[in-house]
C-alpha cells in the first residue's frame, strides 16, 4: 500500500495541537528528545566477524553489539538492555549462527513471552541465515499453535534453533525432558528475549522455571550460555541473575542512532478516551500511522468502539489489539500493520514488545503507562526509520497521572526503574519444587535447590503429601506425575475460559484471580469492539458464559476486604509511628457491582452479588496510626476513617514511582482499629498470593513513600478529593468515605519527627508498637493428633455376602457380619464378635477413645449400619486408607503398606473369606480377620513411632508417606 504521509507531517501535527483552540490550553509540557548519532565498533576488533557480517549483508556493528557478541563468544552470560530498534536481535543471532556453521549439531533455545514475537523472530532468523552456501541453519516454532504432527517431527528431528515460550518450556521441555534428549544434549545457547517482562508474578515463576531448566540441562551434559535481551531498566544484570541464579553481565550503553522525537503531555478537560479520539482523528487526517496505548482491556475496546462510530472514510483501517484475542486474530492485525493496510491500532501493553509492526509515526498514551521503562518502550515504537516522530501522553484522573502532569520535566529525566522478582516466594517455590521432583528426584544437596534454602518448603510439602521422602530420607519424589499443569505462569491461579452462550465460541480467557472482579455475573465484557453481558461465572468448570448485548452503561465492581497478620518479618520507626512488613492473609469478598452510564459516568444503580470469598496469603506493609493522632483528627472535626482511606488510596497510587509495578499489582485496606496492631492501620499489599517483592521494596523506602504521598495530596488543587489525589477507580466501596484534608493532616502528624532526608533511616532505634500476635504459622511439624489417646481399638469386619450379591456397595448394610475382630490396646486382647453379638461390639466400641481401621468408614461402619442405628460421626475414628488417599490423592492396599512398611503380608483376601463362609469354615475367617487387625494395628503403631509409613511408588522407589498420628 503506498505511503501517503506528508513530509513534515509530525511537526505540523504537534504545532497544530499546541495552537488548537480546543486542546492547546491542555498541553502542559512539550519537549524534543535529543537526536543521537551512531557509534560503531572499531573495524579492527570485528575483523574476525567480517566474513560473517558480509554474508548477512552488514558492513559494521554498533559498539554495544560488538561488546555483547564478544562476551557471548567467550561463553559469558550477558543481558543487553538498550532502547527499542537498537539491533538486539543481531546480538544473539550472530554468535548462534556462527557456532552452528562450525558445528551442525549445535542447538539453541529461544524464549519469547508472546507467540507473535516468535513468529516475527523466525522470519528474521530465516532471512539472516538463508544466504550461506551448502548449509543453512534451521529453525522452527514449537508452541501451542504448532500441530501435533509437527511437534512430533520437531522432537524426533530437532532443528538448530527452537523458538518457544515460557509455558512450553514448563509444560513440555521440562515435564517431558526425556523426549528432548537429542536437543538438550547439544544445547549451547538459551536466548531469553524481552526479559524485562519477567518481573512480578511471571518473573517469580520464571526464576523457578529457569533454575529447573538448568538442573535438567546438567542431566544431559549441557551447560548453555544464557543471553538476555531487555528494554532499558535500572537493574538488568541483577534481574537476569535473579532469574537464573547465574552471574550475568550487562551491556547498557547503546551505539545505535535515535531520531528526533516530540514528547507532549496533555491534561485533558474532557475524558482521556474522548481526547484520544480527537488526536487519533487528526492523525488519520494527516495519514500518520498511529498506535494508541490504553491501560486496560476495557479502555482499549471502548476507544475502538467509539472510534469505529466516527472513522468514516477510514473504515476497516483501525483495530483493537490486546491479550485474550485468539492467535489468528492477533496475527491478522500484525500483518495488516506491517503492510500498511491498517493505519491505526488501539492496544494494551500486548504491543509494547518488539513485534515488527512496521514504521509508525505517532504514539498516543492514554494514561501514564505506570513506569518510566514502559513509557520509553512504548515510545520506541515510533520513528524507527529515522523520521521525526511524536509521543503524546494523555493524563487520566488518578493520582499518579496527575502527579506526572505536575512534574513532567522530572519524569522525563527520571532514571528507569528496577524490575522486581521474588525467587523466595514460598507459595510459588513449593509448586516448582514439586515439578522439579517429578522431573528428577530432588537430593538434599541439590546444587540448584540446596536444602539450606528450601528446607522449610520441603518439610511442608512432605507433610501435605505433595513430596515423598525416600526410605533413607536423602531423596524427595513427587507424589503425582506431571504436576506442571496445575501452575499458571502468568497469574496467581487457574484461568477461566470465556464462552459465547449461544454459539459456544471461545471468546478468550481471564486470569482466575481477576475473574470475580472483571467477569462476575452482570458484568459488561467487551471483545473486538462488541459488547457482551456476563450471564454466568462457574468456578467449578472455570468458565464464564456471555451473551451479546448493547447496554448504555458499563459496570464497576464493589467489594469488601479483611486482613490478618500471619507473621511480622520486620518493622521500623517512621516519625511518630512505626511501619511493619510481613506476611498477611487477605479475604476479598465481591459483594456487588455498579452500573454507570457511558456518556457521563453517572451511577444508574447497584446490583448485589452472591459469590464466595477469595482468600490468599501475600506480603504487605502496614502503617500504624497512633490513637493520639486519631483523637487530634476527630477533635479538628475531620473524618478520621475518610482520612486513612484517602491515605491508603494515595499511597497505592504513588507506589509505582518508587517500585517497578502496575497499579493493579498492589491493593490495600484501611481500618479504624486492627486488633493485632492495637490501633488504626493502613495496609498496602502485593495483590498476588505469596507476594512478588513490591511491598518489600516499598517498605524499605517507607519515608519516601509517605513524603511523596503527602506531596501528591497537598499539590492537588481540588477541594475535597478527586481521582488526581485520593480517589481510586478500583475502590470496592465507591471511594466512600474519603476526606482529603484529613489525609493530609494525618500524614503531617505521622511525619513530624522525621524529615524527608532521613525518613528511611529510623530502623536502628528501638521501634515502638505492640508485639504482633498470630494464630497460625507456616512452618513446624504438627504434633501427633493421637498423642494423648489412652485407650484405642482396631476393628475389622468380614461379611457373609458380597456387594454384588446385595445389589452394590450402597447396600452394604445387607451384607451381614460373618465375624468382627476388635483389638483393645488397653487389654492387649483380640475380641471376636459374631452377627448375633453386634450390640456387645457397639458397647465395646463406644468405650474407646479412638477406633482405628482400614477403609472402616466406607465399609465396616456401613456393614454395621444394617444392625444398629447410630451416628458413626460421633465415634473418634482413624481410617488409615482415608488418610492415605487424602495425602496422596490415590489409594494403597493394606497388603502393599504391610509388605513395604512392616515386611509382613496378609494371609488371604476378602473373596477367600466369602468362600469360607459358604463352606462353614468360620475359624479360618476369624484367623484371617485377626491377622488383618494385627497388621492394621502395627501400621498404626509404626506411623505413630516414625511419623510416616513406607510404600513403593510407580517407579519402584521405597518412599515415606508422612502421618501425624
Amino acid at each position: 500500500m503506498p505511503d501517503h504521509r506528508q513530509s513534515g507531517g509530525i511537526h505540523e501535527y504537534v504545532e497544530a495541537l499546541k495552537t488548537s483552540a480546543r486542546l492547546g490550553s491542555q498541553v502542559v509540557y512539550h519537549t524534543r528528545l535529543a537526536q543521537q548519532k551512531a557509534r560503531f565498533a572499531d573495524s579492527g576488533k570485528e575483523s574476525d566477524l567480517s566474513d560473517l557480517l558480509a554474508q548477512i549483508g552488514l558492513d559494521a556493528l554498533y559498539s554495544h553489539q560488538y561488546e555483547a557478541i564478544s562476551m557471548i563468544r567467550n561463553r559469558g552470560h550477558v543481558v543487553v538492555a538498550t532502547p527499542t530498534a537498537s539491533g538486539k536481535t543481531l546480538i544473539y543471532n550472530l554468535p548462534v549462527i556462527e557456532r552452528i556453521l562450525q558445528d551442525k549439531d549445535t542447538r539453541a533455545l529461544y524464549l519469547f513471552p508472546l507467540k507473535a514475537l516468535a513468529q516475527d523472530q523466525l522470519r528474521t532468523f530465516v532471512e539472516m541465515s538463508g544466504g550461506f552456501a551448502g548449509f543453512s541453519p534451521t529453525a522452527a516454532i514449537y508452541d501451542g499453535d504448532t500441530t501435533a504432527w509437527r511437534r512430533k517431527k520437531i522432537r524426533e528431528n530437532p532443528p538448530n534453533v527452537i523458538m518457544t515460550n515460557p509455558e512450553m518450556l514448563h509444560l513440555t521441555f521440562l515435564a517431558h525432558h526425556e523426549k528432548w534428549a537429542g536437543f538438550l544434549s547439544g544445547l549451547q545457547f538459551v536466548v531469553i528475549d524481552e526479559v524485562h517482562t519477567y518481573r512480578g508474578i511471571l518473573g517469580s515463576h520464571m526464576a523457578q522455571v529457569l533454575r529447573r531448566f538448568r538442573r535438567i540441562c546438567t542431566e544431559y551434559g549441557a551447560d548453555p550460555v544464557f543471553v538476555f535481551s531487555s528494554a532499558t531498566i535500572g537493574n538488568p544484570g541483577d534481574l537476569a541473575s535473579a532469574l537464573t541464579g547465574l552471574n550475568v553481565r550487562s551491556v547498557e550503553q547503546a551505539g545505535a542512532p535515535e531520531g528526533k522525537r516530540h514528547l507532549v503531555f496533555i491534561n485533558p478537560v474532557d475524558s482521556p478516551a474522548r481526547t484520544a479520539i480527537l488526536l487519533l482523528k487528526a492523525a488519520l487526517h494527516r495519514q500518520l500511522r498511529t498506535i494508541v496505548y490504553c491501560q486496560s482491556r476495557k479502555m482499549t475496546e471502548l476507544i475502538s468502539l467509539w472510534a469505529g462510530s466516527q472513522k468514516g472514510a477510514y473504515s476497516g483501517r483501525i483495530s483493537a489489539y490486546r491479550a485474550g484475542f485468539l492467535p489468528e486474530e492477533r496475527r491478522e492485525i500484525e500483518q495488516k500493520l506491517v503492510t500498511g493496510e491498517l493505519l491505526a491500532v488501539i492496544s494494551t501493553s500486548a504491543l509494547e514488545l518488539g513485534i515488527d509492526i512496521g514504521d509508525l509515526d505517532l504514539c498516543i498514551l492514554v494514561g501514564y503507562p505506570g513506569t518510566v521503562m514502559a513509557t520509553r518502550q512504548r515510545g520506541g515504537r515510533v520513528g524507527r526509520s529515522g523520521r521525526d516522530a511524536a509521543i503524546v501522553m494523555i493524563a487520566g484522573e488518578d493520582a499518579l497521572d496527575q502527579y506526572i502532569m505536575r512534574h513532567a520535566a522530572d519524569v522525563v529525566n527520571m532514571a528507569p526503574e528496577s524490575a522486581m522478582v521474588n525467587p523466595d516466594n514460598a507459595d510459588l517455590l513449593e509448586k516448582h519444587l514439586v515439578c522439579a521432583a517429578a522431573e528428577k528426584p530432588l537430593a538434599a544437596d541439590d546444587p540448584v535447590f540446596p536444602e539450606s534454602r528450601v528446607k522449610d518448603s520441603l518439610a511442608r510439602l512432605v507433610q501435605r503429601g505433595h513430596l515423598l521422602r525416600s526410605e533413607a530420607g536423602g531423596l524427595y519424589y513427587a507424589s503425582r506425575k506431571q504436576p506442571h499443569r496445575h501452575i499458571d505462569l502468568r497469574g496467581s491461579g487457574s484461568r477461566y475460559n470465556i464462552i459465547d452462550g449461544k454459539t459456544g465460541e471461545n471468546m478468550g480467557e481471564v486470569d482466575g484471580f481477576r475473574a470475580f472482579r472483571e467477569t462476575h455475573p452482570g458484568a459488561v465484557y467487551l471483545h473486538m469492539g462488541t459488547s457482551f453481558r456476563v450471564d454466568r461465572l462457574d468456578p467449578e468448570t472455570k468458565t464464564v458464559t456471555v451473551s451479546r448485548a448493547n447496554p448504555n452503561y458499563y459496570t464497576r465492581v464493589q467489594a469488601s476486604k479483611q486482613t490478618e497478620i500471619l507473621e511480622e518479618y520486620s518493622r521500623k520507626s517512621l516519625g511518630s509511628t512505626w511501619v511493619g512488613f510481613g506476611r498477611l492473609r487477605v479475604t476479598d469478598q465481591v459483594t456487588g457491582y455498579e452500573r454507570r452510564q457511558i456518556r457521563d459516568q453517572k451511577r444508574i444503580n447497584i446490583m448485589a452479588l452472591d459469590l464466595p470469598p477469595q482468600v490468599f496469603e501475600t506480603e504487605g506493609l502496614w502503617i500504624a496510626i497512633p490513637a493520639k493522632i486519631q483523637e487530634e483528627t476527630e477533635s479538628a472535626e475531620m473524618h478520621f476513617m475518610g482520612g486513612i482511606h484517602a491515605l491508603e488510596h494515595a499511597a497505592i497510587g504513588i507506589c509505582p514511582l518508587l517500585v517497578l509495578c502496575d497499579r493493579d499489582d498492589l491493593a490495600g485496606i484501611s481500618t479504624p482499629f486492627h486488633p493485632q496492631v492495637q490501633s488504626a492501620a493502613v495496609f498496602v499489599y502485593d495483590a498476588f498470593p505469596g507476594g512478588i517483592g513490591l511491598c518489600k521494596s516499598a517498605w524499605a523506602r517507607a519515608g519516601d513513600l509517605m513524603a511523596q504521598t503527602l506531596k501528591a495530596i497537598s499539590d492537588c488543587e481540588c477541594e475535597s478529593g478527586c481521582p488526581a489525589c485520593v480517589h481510586s477507580p478500583k475502590c470496592g466501596s465507591g471511594n466512600r468515605p474519603i476526606d482529603k484534608d484529613a489525609a493530609q493532616f494525618i500524614i503531617e502528624r505521622l511525619m513530624e519527627k522525621t524529615s524527608m532526608r532521613n525518613a528511611d533511616h529510623g530502623g536502628d532505634q528501638d521501634v515502638p508498637g505492640p508485639a504482633i500476635t498470630t494464630d497460625s504459622g507456616r512452618s513446624g511439624t504438627p504434633q501427633s493428633v493421637y498423642a494423648n489417646i489412652r485407650r484405642y481399638g482396631v476393628l475389622d469386619i468380614e461379611t457373609q455376602k458380597s456387594a454384588e450379591e446385595v445389589g452394590g456397595w450402597s447396600r452394604a448394610g445387607k451384607m451381614g457380619v460373618s465375624c468382627a475382630v476388635l483389638y483393645d490396646a488397653q487389654k492387649h486382647d483380640f475380641a471376636v464378635y459374631r452377627d448375633h453379638e453386634i450390640a456387645a461390639l457397639m458397647d465395646h466400641i463406644t468405650g474407646l477413645d479412638l477406633v482405628v481401621g482400614f477403609n472402616i468408614k466406607r465399609f465396616d461402619y456401613l456393614v454395621l449400619s444394617g444392625y444398629v442405628t447410630f451416628s458413626w460421626q460421633q465415634i473418634p475414628t482413624l481410617d488409615i486408607l482415608e488418610d492415605v488417599h487424602t495425602r496422596l490423592g490415590y489409594r494403597l492396599s493394606l497388603d502393599h503398606l504391610a509388605r513395604v512398611s512392616l515386611g509382613a503380608q496378609k494371609n488371604g483376601d476378602g473373596l477367600q473369606a466369602l468362600a469360607w463362609w459358604k463352606q462353614g469354615r468360620v475359624d479360618e475367617i476369624i484367623a484371617y480377620c485377626k491377622k488383618d487387625v494385627e497388621i492394621t494395628r502395627d501400621l498404626f503403631l509404626f506411623g505413630c513411632k516414625n511419623g510416616y509409613l513406607l510404600f513403593e511408588n510407580k517407579a519402584g522407589n521405597r518412599v515415606r508417606l508422612p502421618v501425624n498420628w
